[in-house]
C-alpha cells in the first residue's frame, strides 16, 4: 500500500495504490491525519489502483471524511473500480461520499 500526494489547481490529490485493509489503514489514517491536521480545505482521492476494500478500509475512508467534514473540508473519491464501485453501493456509502468518475471532472468541477 502507497499513498502518493500530489497539488493541482490548489488542490491536494492523493494517489492510493494497493489494498485497503485491516493491515494498511492504520498507514492510510497516518497520511490522512497529517493532511486534516493542517486543515487541507478540499482533497481528492485518486483510487484507479485500489485492488481491494475490506470493511475496516471502508470504516477508515469514513472517519477520514467525518474528520475533514469537521472543519468544513471536502472529500471526494474519483477512478474507482466497478468492483469497489459496487462496494460502495451495496454498502450505500455512495451517498455519503462524493464519488466522480475521473480525476479531472473532481479537480474541475470543485468549487
Amino acid at each position: 500500500m502507497a499513498v502518493k500526494i500530489e497539488n493541482k489547481n490548489g488542490l491536494t490529490v492523493c494517489y492510493v495504490e494497493g489494498e485497503i485493509d485491516i493491515n494498511s489503514s492504520p498507514s492510510i489514517k497516518k497520511v490522512f491525519d497529517k493532511l486534516i491536521s493542517s486543515k487541507t480545505p478540499k482533497i481528492v482521492v485518486n483510487l484507479s489502483k485500489v485492488t481491494y476494500v475490506d470493511s475496516s478500509g471502508l470504516a477508515t475512508l469514513v472517519e477520514i471524511l467525518k474528520n475533514m467534514r469537521s472543519y468544513g473540508g471536502r472529500l471526494r473519491l474519483t477512478n474507482l473500480s466497478s468492483k469497489i464501485k459496487s462496494l460502495f453501493e451495496i454498502t450505500k456509502l455512495e451517498k455519503l461520499f462524493e464519488i466522480m468518475a475521473d480525476e479531472q471532472d473532481a479537480i474541475s468541477t470543485f468549487a
